[in-house]
């Protein structure tokens, strides 16, 4: 099985936002792959974060793809908007629409990238009808909603769930994960299976983001050499 490139995706929620462009020069200097953007509406998750504008600004901020994670109810109503605004990858969750398939559907009518997302409570079975539309799964590692939490291993299992899926169809989604990613876990999610790592404090928070980036890349690197 031949393994799709890493990606590392600093999550600018842990970023100052006050050194945004800044903070935006240092990853893409680390060698960062895509800048992963939260949108939370304060329903869904109980925090509210960025919406349409800031994303359309991001666009004009960084040459990095925006993978947008919209932690909103009903994401479908605001899909459209999104990817005019600049988002390259939108990413919804199992748990916020009662029609994921529709809403799947319209990521890559819009002509963006389409990936569907798992609190740490749902079972990975719950994307078995869709993973034909899905170019990224995500598996949350924290309850969404704040930056900074503890990992949950469980994470783990379901990322190895979705590897053997993936190399039993030779389906070619990516397998991402988010909250709580570090220097000390990211070679085991590696190992596990995912290939996007999205790292909020362990990048932003660090001395030097740059440097961060690059050492989250290579411990991943090293990692998936292994697995092969």
């Amino acid at each position: 099985m031949t393994y799709a490139p890493i990606e590392i995706a600093p999550s600018i929620l842990a970023s100052d936002f006050s050194r945004l462009g800044e903070e935006l020069r240092a990853v893409e200097q680390g060698g960062a792959d895509v800048v992963h953007v939260d949108v939370m509406d304060g329903q869904f998750v109980p925090n509210i974060s960025i919406g349409i504008p800031v994303v359309a600004s991001l666009r004009k901020a960084t040459r990095l793809p925006l993978d947008v994670h919209l932690m909103i109810d009903r994401p479908e109503r605001y899909i459209e908007e999104f990817v005019r605004a600049g988002a390259h990858r939108v990413l919804v969750h199992q748990e916020a629409t009662p029609h994921l398939d529709r809403a799947l559907s319209m990521v890559r009518e819009c002509g963006a990238q389409a990936g569907a997302v798992l609190n740490p409570s749902t079972p990975v079975v719950m994307l078995s009808e869709v993973l034909d539309k899905v170019d990224t799964v995500l598996v949350m590692s924290v309850n969404p909603g704040f930056g900074g939490q503890k990992f949950i291993s469980t994470a783990f299992s379901k990322i190895r769930q979705l590897a053997e899926w993936r190399a039993r169809y030779n389906a070619g989604y990516r397998i991402a994960v988010d909250g709580g990613v570090e220097l000390h876990n990211i070679a085991q999610l590696a190992q596990a299976g995912a290939n996007t790592f999205i790292a909020g404090t362990a990048i932003f928070h660090a001395p030097d983001a740059a440097a961060a980036t690059r050492e989250l890349r290579a411990a991943a690197t090293n990692a998936l050499r292994q697995r092969a």
